[in-house]
């Protein structure tokens, strides 16, 4: 017999009343590819991807060892080469995928030991559903059954490995096989995939991981508890009235899969929104990046938001792919979003109606699935009225809007964040301080935080740095803040000038120096705040 004669109704028995069936007189069952897929993920969850791939490829071997071994007796093959390519024969007979032999001109010589074209290919599918694209090839069940079945038949040990994949951008996925002693480079990881002893070593790897996270945790929950703060089940301190809107409204709005504009201040704490929203959202298990667009050149931007390929410019050397790619399932906080140029808005306009990317340097696209955030501290209407932001894409960014607002507009918060950093300075410092003083807590609450909850943090952390006793007391804050105990701003004898250099000092000092975020917390221009700064004699 050979291996084309394999007909489907006579290896399958399939009794009119269901109950047992049998696939070339083994007992077999009907697996749900999309459920199959489901497995994938939790195992990926469970497990990360190498743990996943050891398991669905040892799987496959053990699968593909007993298929070769339950044919070989069930029918009379003609020569041994038959009952070999019956494997291939029968992945197609069951639905894994459609097979056909790699072409050779006439009289050439096969490249590998054993290597075929695989079309519509039930793993790449469903990883691609449940992951999208892909850094490297996925079938991993179907390499791992060519290696079983062909190590079966061949009396040793055939190690499958796959050249091309689908999930990983190909137009077909594509597998080769050699006797293990003949592979030079190219199968070091389909050896140590079929290694029991790595499979062990990656699940202890895994454990080890989560034993360490739970220390984590629990020592953090530790540090909260000595420094009375109560976190909250979201994680964010949310101890005013307008924080607590902002954040029952992200949780709302984290069921609902649509963009999003978050607005506020610099340092108010965007980004902790937008997490929460993406760990409130089915897409939790998946990344969370953020960028902020305002640190990037533009000459960059495209790159960076979408990817390119090798030979695309000076300097690319290789495939890279974009922030939307390496999101994909996920959430993208578009940070800064405002500072964006507007030839690059047309392109993220695009990306948002059409839900595909293409690199820089390719012409085909390759379809997205992420949930985009935005952020801004500028008024996006007031720049759209401007010319400077394009209106269709601000629309498009805020179909939900939420505006956080300043610290100052929160006093509630300032206490529980003030003591929050602390917990979480302190020991990182390798300081035995644990509290505030009353008297220092009154100026934390009576000054105004222009830089917000990171300027609160930045504070907190100098005054670990100074403080001599257990307790952060007024002479370890910032002079500023120490300042704000001084009569009333109506009685205040500085001219307007003095006044104004004083605030842009203080909140440059607030960002460490940063020029371009001070100017964007005083609401001025980055070369205003330069001149400003050379007038001061500041350098």
């Amino acid at each position: 017999m050979n291996a084309i004669d394999l007909a489907l109704p006579e290896l399958l028995d399939l009794p009119a009343s269901g109950g047992v069936i049998r696939f070339a007189g083994e007992r077999a069952v009907l697996f749900n590819a999309e459920a199959l897929g489901l497995l994938r993920r939790e195992l990926v969850e469970a497990l990360g991807m190498s743990g996943a791939r050891h398991i669905l490829t040892r799987f496959g071997y053990a699968h593909g060892w007993r298929a070769a071994d339950a044919l070989e007796h069930a029918f009379d093959w003609d020569s041994p080469l038959e009952w070999q390519r019956a494997g291939g024969r029968l992945h197609q007979l069951q639905g894994l995928l459609a097979y056909e032999p790699v072409p050779r001109a006439a009289g050439e010589a096969p490249r590998h030991f054993a290597q075929s074209i695989w079309h519509d290919s039930y793993e790449a599918e469903a990883h691609l559903a449940q992951f999208g694209p892909a850094e490297e090839p996925v079938c991993w069940t179907l390499t791992g059954f060519a290696s079983g079945y062909l190590s079966r038949c061949h009396g040793s040990r055939i190690l499958c490995v796959e050249e091309k994949c689908v999930a990983h951008g190909d137009a077909y996925c594509q597998m080769a096989g050699r006797p293990e002693q003949d592979w030079v480079g190219g199968a070091e990881e389909a050896k140590r995939l079929l290694d029991p002893v790595c499979l062990t070593s990656a699940l202890h790897d895994v454990t080890e991981r989560l034993k360490a996270t739970e220390r984590r945790l629990s020592q953090r929950t530790r540090e909260l508890r000595r420094v009375a703060v109560e976190e909250a089940a979201t994680g964010l301190v949310a101890s005013s009235a307008a924080m607590q809107r902002v954040v029952e409204e992200a949780r709302r709005v984290a069921r609902v899969d649509t963009t999003l504009l978050l607005t506020g201040e610099s340092g108010v704490g965007k980004e902790a929104i937008a997490r929460l929203v993406h760990d409130e959202s089915p897409r939790a298990p998946r990344p969370f990046i953020a960028v902020n667009c305002a640190a990037i050149p533009d000459a960059l931007l495209e790159s960076e938001f979408f990817g390119h390929v090798r030979g695309a410019f000076t300097g690319a050397t290789q495939d890279r792919p974009g922030l939307f790619e390496a999101a994909n399932g996920g959430t993208l906080l578009l940070d800064e979003i405002g500072d964006v140029p507007l030839p690059m808005q047309a392109k993220l306009l695009r990306v948002l109606q059409e839900r595909e990317v293409r690199r820089v340097g390719e012409n085909r696209p390759r379809a997205v699935d992420v949930r985009v955030i935005a952020a801004t501290h500028r008024d996006l209407a007031r720049a759209v009225a401007d010319g400077q932001f394009r209106q269709d894409l601000y629309y498009r960014l805020c179909v939900i809007g939420i505006r956080i607002p300043a610290l100052r507009e929160r006093r509630d918060d300032i206490l529980p964040l003030a003591r929050r950093a602390l917990a979480e300075l302190a020991p990182r410092m390798g300081v035995q301080v644990t509290g505030v003083t009353p008297a220092a807590a009154d100026l934390l609450l009576r000054w105004s935080w222009p830089g917000n909850v990171r300027e609160l943090q930045n504070a907190i952390e100098r005054a670990l740095v100074l403080a001599t006793g257990s307790r952060i007391d007024v002479e370890d804050l910032p002079l500023d803040l120490r300042g704000s105990a001084t009569p009333a701003p109506t009685r205040d004898s500085r001219s307007l000038d003095d006044v104004e250099r004083a605030h842009i000092l203080h909140v440059l000092a607030s960002v460490d120096g940063h020029r371009a975020k001070a100017a964007a917390i005083l609401g001025i221009g980055t070369a205003t705040l330069f001149r400003k700064l050379r007038a001061y004699g500041a350098r």
